[in-house]
């Protein structure tokens, strides 16, 4: 990474911000305030005032392709998961700023006012609607009253008043002692759910007795003010209900015409302008003279004959440039991580822990590849490993086209599947026991039998778990060894040559002289004197380096190692749930055709196939949380700190548009 500095005359301004954005060579960063007041005559550009033209049209599209969005007509259930909609590529001229503002203003008289109003009549509608349905609501507990919903209100003689009441009796007692008042009820509902619709009429002279009363004993009910009864008003309201959502459909099926028509149109247009919007706020980052530009960014190193040649071209050599290697204090530069296409998904793994700083080491393949191999022996049995596979497979071929992401995730999920089944066929595990339960008819029998390199397979983890814990602990042994080596590889790197000589490397005379001597002790190996007097002193070697970094607390760095590479025992763990749980499952299935005449027999493929599902999604859960915890922890303690940015260059991004050149 480079850090980079352009001085270009102002006048080929717009021309350098468009060869930037087109290439993504540089990632451009702010000019403080502080560095302008270090540098004379030199001051902050202002924003662009286009800037705020674009927002304002993108505003506009924005809104209209909201609405078009709503209004468009979706497949849904597996037809919209099998058949997603590909956006439409528009092909943009490429334009002047004042072109492209022209023209979307030419697209947009022709149909905004359409849309707004559509959609204005359509919010109004449902607005309408749903008032209506609250009157039908209150409308039905009055209907049997013959009286005009004009009438409720005041008058010159009389005060009319509707609503409900839980207690019609202690409503009664509390209007008694008020003279010249008259109550209609009708109870609603029964038990506990009773209450009583009611109309008080009273002389207007105890109109706010009336009232203050009624608000500690009745709830005010919202009805229409309309020249006919409540029964009268429920048809006419479900008359005009029926008559809105004709017009709704109609409308709505305007709305999503015009969504068919235009909706690609205007996402084009929009990322158009959003696009011409960024190169008018991008200079805001800058400083000028009076004459002069600059711009500061960082540019991978081996781009920088190439911006040196793009930028040269369009400023007809009138620029400056300035190259200098960054330090990571106080500079703080950004990160590439180059990762190989077929690693993608790997990287948000790691970025989920922590994006690398700068000039340390990127251990997203070596990562993925660990994660994968663990989590096929975590999950280990090759019906679930053939079940990931299989739908990996069918949403990487399906689906690839319409993202990314599910590209990416899909194809990990291949090798995560691949590896799985893999496992699975070596721990004779397939559905658990379900082929030699269900098929051989033999719970004992195992699933094939070989011999190769000398070793009997399949190994089963339930009926000898030392061999998969041997298994395991090498495994970790391997990862944390690697782990080791990347560190000594990144302190020789940033020429941290006594962290290298003492914290990085003392593991290595620690674990040769230790897994020699715990050989000889616990494992009853044989050993010569000389080798065991060498093993000694690797030891004492690594406990001084490991001191002289760490001073005492060192000791606990041994532990510590331990107890990390005691962690992969998970690997069998893991496992050894998986195939207790399946083999689990099956035995109670194959009981239910016994337990259960005639039923079982019905219920015994539902039964397997729910507990089965059931414990391919637990597993594969546990599995990865644990193969990632593997890396987040004990691999990552060994060389690992994180805390970076990624590299983000000034660079156009794409979704609905492609551009044509002018002849």
């Amino acid at each position: 990474m480079i850090k980079s500095s352009l001085f270009i005359h102002h006048y080929y301004l717009d021309d350098v911000i468009r060869s930037l954005h087109e290439t993504g060579i540089m990632q451009i960063t702010a000019i403080t305030k502080e560095q302008t007041e270090q540098l004379e005559n030199i001051q902050k550009v202002a924003m662009d005032p286009e800037a705020a033209i674009c927002q304002e049209y993108e505003t506009r599209l924005t809104t209209l392709i909201k609405i078009l969005k709503q209004a468009q007509q979706k497949n849904g259930g597996i037809k919209a998961l099998l058949n997603p909609e590909l956006p439409v590529i528009q092909h943009i001229e490429d334009l002047t700023l004042e072109e492209t503002f022209s023209y979307v203003e030419g697209v947009m008289t022709s149909m905004e006012t359409e849309i707004l109003t559509l959609d204005q009549h359509v919010t109004d509608i449902k607005e309408q609607q749903k008032q209506t349905t609250t009157y039908l609501h209150e409308l039905k507990d009055y209907k049997e009253f013959d009286i005009k919903l004009s009438d409720i209100g005041t008058t010159e003689l009389l005060s009319i008043q509707v609503g409900k009441t839980m207690d019609l009796s202690q409503l009664m007692n509390a209007l008694q002692p008020i003279e010249e008042v008259a109550v209609f009820s009708k109870q609603i509902g029964k038990g506990k759910k009773k209450y009583w619709s009611v109309i008080v009429i009273s002389h207007i002279s105890h109109q706010k007795t009336v009232e203050r009363t009624l608000s500690d004993h009745l709830y005010e009910s919202e009805l229409p003010i309309l020249e006919v009864t409540p029964k009268e008003a429920i048809q006419t309201l479900l008359t005009q209900q029926k008559k809105n959502e004709k017009q709704l459909k109609s409308m709505q099926s305007q709305l999503q015409k015009l969504s068919k028509k235009h909706l690609f149109l205007l996402q084009g247009l929009r990322e158009q302008i959003q696009i011409e919007r960024i190169r008018k706020e991008i200079p805001s980052t800058f400083a000028r003279t009076e004459e002069t530009i600059l711009i500061q960014g960082w540019v991978l190193e081996e781009r920088t004959k190439e911006i040196k040649e793009k930028i040269t071209e369009v400023t007809k050599d009138h620029v400056v440039f300035s190259f200098k290697k960054p330090s990571s204090n106080p500079d703080f530069p950004p990160t590439y991580m180059k990762t190989p296409a077929w690693a993608q998904s790997f990287r948000t793994l790691l970025e989920l822990f922590a994006t690398p700083k700068y000039n340390e080491v990127n251990p997203t393949v070596i990562m993925g590849i660990f994660f994968v191999l663990f989590f096929g022996v975590m999950l280990g049995d090759a019906g679930y490993g053939a079940i990931i596979l299989l739908l990996s497979l069918f949403a990487y071929f399906r689906f690839k086209r319409f993202s990314p992401m599910i590209k990416n995730w899909s194809f990990m999920g291949i090798w995560l599947g691949l590896i799985t089944t893999i496992v699975g066929l070596m721990t004779n595990s397939f559905f658990g026991d379900f082929i030699s339960r269900f098929i051989y008819g033999n719970p004992e029998q195992p699933l094939y039998q070989a011999t190769i390199a000398g070793i009997q397979f399949p190994v089963e983890p339930l009926k000898d778990p030392l061999t998969i814990l041997t298994v395991a602990l090498i495994l970790g042994l391997i990862h944390l060894n690697v782990g080791i080596i990347l560190g000594l590889y990144q302190a020789m790197k940033r020429h941290e040559y006594k962290q290298l000589l003492t914290e990085r490397f003392c593991w290595i005379p620690l674990q040769i002289g230790g897994g020699l001597l715990i050989g000889d002790f616990i494992l009853d190996w044989t050993i010569s004197q000389p080798v065991f007097y060498m093993a000694i002193i690797l030891v004492i070697v690594g406990i001084i380096q490991l001191f002289v970094s760490q001073g005492p607390v060192g000791f606990f760095g041994i532990t510590g190692y331990v107890g990390d590479w005691l962690s992969y025992a998970r690997l069998l763990a893991l496992g050894l749930a998986t195939s207790g749980m399946a083999l689990a499952f099956n035995v109670v299935a194959g009981l239910l055709p016994d337990l259960i005449p005639y039923v079982g027999i019905i219920l015994l493929p539902i039964v397997l196939v729910l507990a089965h599902l059931a414990n391919l999604l637990l597993q594969a859960l546990g599995a990865g949380v644990h193969s990632l915890r593997l890396q987040y922890v004990e691999f990552f303690n060994r060389f690992y700190e994180g805390g970076g940015h990624g590299f983000s260059p000034f660079q156009i991004k794409r979704i609905y548009t492609t551009v044509e050149k002018k002849r």
